[in-house]
């Protein structure tokens, strides 16, 4: 039997998930947080402290740390994580050519490698792996980044960024390999699973009074979803999606995320005066 708990960062409002089988003992972490104050630089490990207090509360064995894609709007806590509790950390094997975007971005040269090593495991799609007595499924979902994967487990899919609640709508497409005809193509794989698949979201951003919200069902989605219910066509989408882009900011953590979620969750290694660094490229992602 599955056990899931969900853990909400008000602050990115991102969901971490910790999916147990129960029979076993064995859990995967979903997409956890690593804190981080930009003022200060401040790297904190509250929000994981939670998740680690909870494996160990349970008596679970951590066998898989699982990314669904490099995100952007949070750092993330992986490598701590598995330094904690153990597990071996995973991502979609197109993490390579995100890597490849963001080491030119961040110039890091031949001293990091863009093919991967950084994971423990590069998923393909249609892969399938145990977690304990549990299958989980991988299914390539790009458009919102090219490494984007969702992890079906069941009759429960953990879908990243590509679906928030059906008042929000979807991801963005407009980061670098992004693509919101992709994104379309890859909501509609999702949404052609039976109707009571429940899907369990990344984020959420409940309005004033709200409390966030981490599951839906493939017929909520269908028949709801603002960007992409069954009565809009790909097209449609499109050009939705790319006009509500044009007009979004750029994410305020962009930067220092990427640059340590593109290293399974590792800070660059410290300088001689063992202080950690990160880059900051001016003038490179617009205004």
């Amino acid at each position: 039997m599955i056990e899931i708990k969900d853990f909400y960062d008000s602050r990115t409002g991102t969901f971490t998930y910790i999916v147990a089988d129960s029979a076993s003992k064995c859990c995967a972490v979903i997409d956890p947080v690593l804190d981080y104050s930009p003022g200060s630089a401040y790297v904190g490990t509250e929000s994981a402290d939670r998740i680690v207090a909870e494996i160990e509360y349970a008596n679970y064995e951590l066998q898989w740390i699982l990314e669904t894609h490099a995100h952007a709007d949070h750092l993330s806590a992986a490598a701590y994580i598995q330094e904690r509790c153990g597990g071996k950390i995973a991502i979609g094997e197109h993490i390579r050519s995100v890597q490849r975007a963001f080491s030119a971005l961040f110039n890091l040269g031949n001293s990091f490698p863009v093919d991967g090593t950084q994971f423990d495991k590069l998923l393909q799609d249609g892969e399938q792996f145990s977690l304990g007595g549990l299958t989980v499924e991988v299914i390539h979902t790009p458009g919102h980044t090219p490494a984007c994967v969702s992890y079906k487990i069941s009759d429960k899919v953990f879908v990243g960024d590509t679906l928030f609640r059906p008042s929000y709508g979807t991801a963005r497409a407009d980061f670098p390999g992004g693509s919101a005809r992709q994104l379309y193509q890859s909501v509609r794989k999702l949404l052609a699973l039976p109707p009571q698949t429940q899907l369990y979201m990344c984020h959420d951003y409940p309005a004033n009074g709200e409390e966030p919200s981490p599951r839906n069902t493939v017929e909520d989605q269908r028949l709801h979803n603002v960007l992409v219910n069954d009565t809009i066509d790909e097209n449609e989408y499109i050009e939705a999606r790319n006009k509500r882009d044009s007009q979004l900011e750029v994410p305020a953590l962009i930067l220092p995320s990427l640059q340590v979620n593109i290293r399974a969750g590792k800070l660059p290694n410290p300088e001689t005066n063992n202080v950690h660094y990160l880059k900051i490229p001016l003038n490179q992602l617009g205004r």
